[in-house]
């Protein structure tokens, strides 16, 4: 039980097969000097550690570390259920009592459907210079705009600033999506299941998770690898994993519970 002044932070449940030793030396939210250790129950474990009771959570380096321990399961290999950030119970008996033994269906259920699988992030970003030369090369209306703004003072270019900032964002537009799915066309079919998420600035293509299984990791990465040498100079990608499945969780829980039996 968490002493007073302390309750409990959960990161996720793992298979029981984990040890402790597997978390001895994890960062730990909010209080770096609180050891993660395991609270075990049924074949499951929730992976926890101590908080200070009215600390608030959340700044950056809380949600790193919240990820940098999720992240770290996920790379020893048995699957992971991550909990959303700032999961706090009173106490370890509450971990026992009200996540494990209340969830433990649920939970097992995923953690099969997880088991031998794992997400991997790419980000792709645009190399603006590059991208910009493409747009003033297949549109002549901004060639023409870009002309007519030559020597003319900030002023006087006004309204062919504009005309000219909407025409490179509107295609700018069309090009992601293509390329969007140029990327899932190239690196789905290595994948389980895939997600993407809008890029969330103007060099942005897009952040696409995909979950996919151990026996072809590889292949999956061969293929990032070949589409970005494809897109080299144009195109920046990134790639992240193994991760804990993130974006897959609520799926591997919910998908399909009608069915089971």
């Amino acid at each position: 039980m968490a002493e007073d002044g302390r309750a409990c932070y959960v990161y996720g449940v793992v298979t029981d097969d984990r040890t402790d030793e597997s978390v001895k030396d994890l960062p730990a939210v909010g209080d770096p000097e609180a050891p993660v250790t395991l609270v075990r129950h049924r074949g499951q474990a929730a992976v926890v550690s101590e908080v200070p009771v009215g600390k608030p959570l959340g700044t950056p380096e809380d949600l790193r570390t919240h990820a940098k321990v999720l992240d770290s399961l996920a790379e020893q290999g048995p699957p992971v259920l991550p909990f959303r950030f700032g999961t706090v119970v009173s106490d370890t008996v509450a971990v026992t009592d009200e996540l494990l033994a209340e969830g433990h269906d649920d939970f097992a259920r995923g953690l099969d459907r997880l088991r031998g699988r794992s997400q991997l992030t790419v980000r792709a970003r645009y190399e603006q210079d590059a991208v910009l030369r493409e747009v003033v090369s297949e549109q002549p209306e901004a060639r023409r705009l870009r002309e007519e703004l030559r020597g003319l003072s900030e002023e006087e270019g006004y309204e062919q600033r504009i005309q000219l900032g909407r025409l490179v964002l509107d295609t700018i537009d069309a090009k992601r999506s293509v390329d969007a799915l140029e990327l899932d066309r190239r690196l789905g079919p290595y994948a389980l299941a895939s997600v993407s998420q809008e890029a969330s600035s103007a060099e942005g293509l897009v952040n696409a998770s995909f979950l996919v299984e151990d026996a072809k990791r590889q292949a999956f990465e061969e293929a990032a690898e070949e589409l970005a040498e494809h897109w080299h100079g144009r195109v920046r990608l990134r790639l992240l994993g193994p991760l804990a499945p993130y974006d897959f969780v609520a799926d591997a829980l919910f998908e399909g519970e009608e069915g089971d039996e």
